[in-house]
């Protein structure tokens, strides 16, 4: 039997990682990557395929603290807080 695996991979040279793991988890791995019927290598390959997808998905999500986090703070002489006396919002919005 031939066991099929995702060549795309493999199309470029290979890097590799050497990675020190606990006893525990280097268990879990064998025990998984036996039970999928692949590699070890080609189990944790996949886990850090998916992980770095997350990643970047997380990293291009920004809220509007972090882009303007940069801002925050940088004016003086004002209240800190518009909103401790209601006489700062008399003119607002009416």
């Amino acid at each position: 039997m031939v066991l099929s695996s995702d060549t795309r991979y493999y199309r470029s040279a290979m890097t590799t990682l050497t990675v020190k793991i606990p006893a525990e988890l280097g268990r879990d791995i064998v025990a998984v990557a036996r039970g999928e019927r692949i590699t070890k290598s080609e189990l944790v390959r996949r886990a850090m395929i998916k992980y770095v997808a997350q990643a970047d998905k997380a990293r291009k999500y920004r809220s509007a603290l972090d882009l303007a986090g940069a801002l925050i703070g940088r004016v003086r002489n004002c209240p800190a807080d518009l909103a401790s006396n209601p006489d700062y919002l008399n003119d607002f919005g009416g």
